[in-house]
C-alpha cells in the first residue's frame, strides 16, 4: 500500500551495544538497553545531566523530526491560531463560596496561567493571591500542583514542579499579603490542612515512591515535621486528604485495586493514625464522614461494581459494615460524596454517567437522579469548599456541546446554568453529530465506540478517521467537548474514541477483561472498532491515523505490530512500549504497584510469557510499518523516555518499508508535555497536523 509520508534518508540510527539477561530460561537480548541512562533518577531531576551520548541521539532524533515535518511549520501555526481562536482568552471560573470570601480564577489576555483571587462575599475589592504566571516565569516548565488554604483561610499552600519530573516543592503563602514564607519542603505529594497552622504531607523518597506522611507547624523548621505515617511496602502510594466535613485527616495507602485507610481527628493531631480495616487482597473501600457515620463506597463482599455501605464513626471495622445502595446489575457505583445534610453518589449505566442524591435520614429508596438526555456526553462534578450546604456543582459536557456549569439546590431541586464555556471563534452544536454505537469484537463483545463528525463530511468511507483508544487501568474515556478536535473535523476528519476493555465504561468487570492474562483483548477491540468504521463506511483503511498515549501508546505499539496494514500513520504520545523490561525491574517506582495489573513477570513465567508476546518492543517484526510520531519526555517518571527510544530504534532497523517513523523528546518536560493554556496547543498541532499530512488532507 502507498504511503504519503516517505523517510527522509539521512535519518538517525542507533548505536547496537549488545546486552542480555536470562529470565525463566529465556535470553532478553537487547541492543538498545544503552539507552537507559546509569544516572536517570539524576537526570530526571535534570535533564542537562544525561550522558552525551543518549542526549546527543534524542537530539538527533528530534533534529530529524524538525526536518520530516519542516514542510507542516505553517500548517501548524495556522492550527495553533485557529485552536487558540477557540479559547477565551481573558476567562474566569465561577466563585465559589467559603464563608465570608469567594474563591475563583481567571485568565488574563494572552497568560499561559491563572490568577487565584477571593472576594469578600459582603461585597468589596478582589484580592489576586497568587500570580501562578510570575512564579512561572523563570522556568521552561511550570506545574501547579496541589493547593490547600488553611481552615481559617489564612495561608495558601502550594506546590509546583519546574521540569516535569513531578517532584513538586511545596511552599507557604500569606494569604492576605501574598507572600511567601522564606522556606519550602521538597518533593511533596498530596497535603491536607488540619487547622490554621497544621498541615499534613506526603513526602516522596529517591526512588519517586510517595510513602511518608509528615506533619508540618506553618513556620517551623521542616526538619523538625514529625513521621505520621511509613508505607513500607514498595507497591503501595500513600495519599493524604482532608474530610469535607473537617472533622478527620485521611491517609490512604494503596495501588490500583487494593487500598487502606487510617484517620487522626483534626482535633487532636497528634494522636497516632487509625486503622479503618486493614488491607485484604482485591478489596478497595474509601470514606466518607456525615455527624456520627462513615458512608463507605467499596467493593467489598464481592461488589465488583461497587456499592454504599455504612458504618458508626465508633466502630468502624468492617465487621459492622451495613449495605446501603447495594450492588445492581449493569450499574457501577463510580464515586461518592457528602454534604452536611446530602448523600450523592454517581453512577454509570451503559457508559453514561448520572448524578444520584438523597437527604440525610431519608430511606435510599427516596433517592432522585438528575438525568441527561444526549446519545453521548460525560459530567464532572465540584462538591465546593462548603460543607453545610444544598448547593452542588457539576459540568455537562458532549462532544459537540461546550462545558456547562451548573449549580443543583437540592431542596428545590432547580438547576441554574453559571457558566457556557466560550468559543470565541465562533460554534454551533447543530453544525457537528455524535453518536454512540457499537462494535462487535473479536469475541462477539460489544465495544461502545463515541463518534463525531461534521454534518457535511459524507459517510461514504472516504473521510479520514482520527481513532483514539487508552484501555488499561480502569480509567474511562469520556464523551466530552474538545475545542481543538474542531480543527480535524471541520476539515472532514471523523474523530472516534473506542472505549475498549481495560476501562470501566461498561463497568468494572470491562476493566478485569484486560488484566492479566486477558490483556490483548484491549488490542483486538481496537481493531475491530477499525474493522466495524470500515465495514459501515465511515472511513476506509488506508484512511485511519491511530493515537493513544502512555498505556493508550502501549495499545497503539501493540496493534501496529498486529495489523500494521489497517492505518494509515499512528502517533503514540509518550508510550508504555516496553512493558517487559519495565515490569521486570522492581527498581522501577512504579514497577511494584503495576504487578496487579499485568502480573508479576519476574516470579511468574506465565505472566513473563504472556507479556512478552504482547510487549510492542519485544514484538517488532521485519514487515511493513506506516507512518509513526512518537514523543516523550526526558524528565518522564511515568514512562521513562528511554522505552519510545528504544522502540524507535528497534522498528528502524527492522521494518522493512521506507515510511517516516519519528521521535520528538522534550528535552525540557516529562510526561504531560508542555505546560501552560496556549504553550500546549502546539504539542496538539504537531499531532494533528502528521495526521493531517499522512492522508493528505
Amino acid at each position: 500500500m502507498s504511503r504519503s509520508f516517505k523517510a527522509l534518508l539521512d535519518f538517525p540510527i542507533a548505536d547496537l551495544r549488545p546486552f542480555s539477561m536470562k529470565i525463566h530460561g529465556v535470553n532478553l537480548n537487547d541492543n538498545y538497553n544503552w539507552l537507559r541512562a546509569p544516572n536517570w533518577q539524576e537526570a530526571m531531576r535534570e535533564p542537562s545531566k544525561l550522558p552525551l551520548d543518549i542526549a546527543m541521539y534524542l537530539n538527533a532524533e528530534n533534529d530529524y523530526y524538525n526536518e520530516a515535518m519542516a514542510d507542516t511549520i505553517d500548517l501548524q501555526d495556522q492550527l495553533v491560531r485557529e485552536m487558540r481562536g477557540r479559547i477565551k482568552e481573558d476567562d474566569s471560573s465561577v466563585a465559589q463560596k467559603n464563608g465570608i470570601y469567594a474563591y475563583s480564577t481567571r485568565f488574563d489576555v494572552g497568560a499561559e496561567y491563572p490568577l487565584f483571587i477571593r472576594t469578600p462575599r459582603a461585597g468589596g475589592n478582589e484580592q489576586v493571591f497568587l500570580n501562578v504566571n510570575t512564579q512561572a516565569k523563570a522556568y521552561k516548565y511550570f506545574d501547579l500542583g496541589h493547593t490547600a488554604i488553611s481552615p481559617d483561610q489564612k495561608v495558601l499552600a502550594w506546590a509546583a514542579d519546574v521540569n516535569g519530573s513531578e517532584f513538586y516543592r511545596l511552599s507557604f503563602r500569606s494569604i492576605e499579603n501574598g507572600t511567601d514564607l522564606d522556606y519550602h519542603i521538597e518533593d511533596v505529594g498530596s497535603i491536607a490542612w488540619a487547622d490554621g497552622q497544621t498541615l499534613f504531607y506526603v513526602r516522596a523518597n529517591t526512588n519517586h515512591k510517595y510513602n511518608k506522611v509528615f506533619c508540618h507547624k506553618v513556620g517551623s523548621d521542616p526538619s523538625d515535621d514529625v513521621l505520621v505515617f511509613y508505607e513500607d511496602d514498595s507497591r503501595y502510594d500513600v495519599d493524604v486528604y482532608r474530610q469535607r466535613s473537617g472533622t478527620y485527616i485521611t491517609i490512604q495507602t494503596g495501588m490500583n485495586d487494593e487500598n487502606e485507610i487510617r484517620i487522626i481527628p483534626t482535633s487532636d493531631c497528634a494522636t497516632p493514625p487509625i486503622v479503618i480495616e486493614p488491607r485484604s487482597q482485591g478489596v478497595e473501600y474509601y470514606i466518607h464522614h456525615q455527624d456520627d457515620t462513615f458512608f463507605i463506597h467499596t467493593n467489598a463482599d464481592d461488589a465488583i461494581d461497587f456499592k454504599i455501605m455504612k458504618v458508626p464513626v465508633v466502630a468502624p471495622s468492617r465487621a459492622n459494615w451495613v449495605d446501603l445502595v447495594v450492588l445492581e446489575e449493569g450499574r457501577q457505583i463510580v464515586s461518592t460524596m457528602v454534604h452536611k445534610d446530602w448523600l450523592i453518589w454517581i453512577e454509570r449505566h451503559n457508559a453514561l454517567p448520572r448524578i444520584y442524591y438523597v437527604a440525610k435520614g431519608q430511606p435510599i429508596i427516596t433517592a432522585k437522579v438528575i438525568v441527561f438526555d444526549e446519545q453521548a456526553y460525560a459530567i464532572s462534578v465540584d462538591p465546593g469548599l462548603e460543607y453545610d450546604t444544598d448547593m452542588f456543582r457539576f459540568t455537562y459536557t458532549s462532544p459537540t456541546t461546550p462545558s456547562q456549569i451548573f449549580d443543583f439546590d437540592f431542596s428545590s431541586e432547580q438547576r441554574v446554568l453559571r457558566k457556557t464555556q466560550e468559543i470565541p471563534s465562533g460554534h454551533d452544536p447543530l453544525d457537528y453529530v455524535t453518536l454512540r454505537t457499537m462494535a462487535p469484537s473479536h469475541d462477539g463483545v460489544q465495544v461502545p465506540v463515541t463518534v463525531l463528525y461534521h454534518k457535511d463530511t459524507q459517510l461514504d468511507g472516504t473521510a479520514p478517521c482520527l481513532l483514539y483508544g487508552y484501555g488499561s487501568y480502569g480509567m474511562s474515556l469520556h464523551a466530552s467537548f474538545s475545542s481543538s478536535r474542531l480543527s480535524l473535523v471541520d476539515r472532514g476528519f471523523i474523530y472516534v474514541i473506542a472505549h475498549v476493555r481495560g476501562g470501566e465504561e461498561m463497568g468494572r468487570n470491562w476493566y478485569d477483561a484486560s488484566k492479566f492474562n486477558c490483556k490483548t483483548n484491549t488490542f483486538h477491540d481496537f481493531i475491530a472498532v477499525a474493522q466495524y468504521l470500515i465495514k459501515k463506511r465511515y472511513t476506509d483503511k488506508a484512511q485511519i491515523v491511530i493515537q493513544g498515549g502512555s498505556a493508550g501508546g502501549l495499545l497503539v505499539g501493540a496493534v501496529l505490530n498486529m495489523r500494521p496494514d489497517l492505518w494509515a500513520g499512528a502517533i503514540a504520545d509518550v508510550p508504555f512500549v516496553d512493558v517487559l523490561s519495565t515490569i521486570l525491574d522492581e527498581k522501577l517506582p512504579l514497577t511494584p504497584g503495576e504487578w496487579s495489573q499485568w502480573g508479576n513477570p519476574k516470579a511468574d513465567q506465565q505472566a513473563f510469557d504472556y507479556i512478552r508476546s504482547y510487549s510492542p518492543y519485544n514484538n517488532v517484526t521485519p514487515q511493513d510499518y506506516p507512518p509513526i510520531l512518537v514523543t516523550a519526555g526526558v524528565s518522564d517518571p511515568r514512562v521513562t523516555y528511554w522505552e519510545p527510544a528504544k522502540w524507535v530504534a528497534r522498528l528502524r532497523a527492522t521494518k522493512t518499508d521506507n515510511n517516516v517513523l519519528m521521535l520528538r523528546t522534550n528535552m525540557s518536560s516529562g510526561h504531560f508535555g508542555k505546560s501552560g493554556r496556549f504553550a500546549a496547543l502546539e504539542d496538539t498541532a504537531r499531532s494533528y497536523a502528521f495526521a493531517l499530512k499522512v492522508t493528505k488532507k
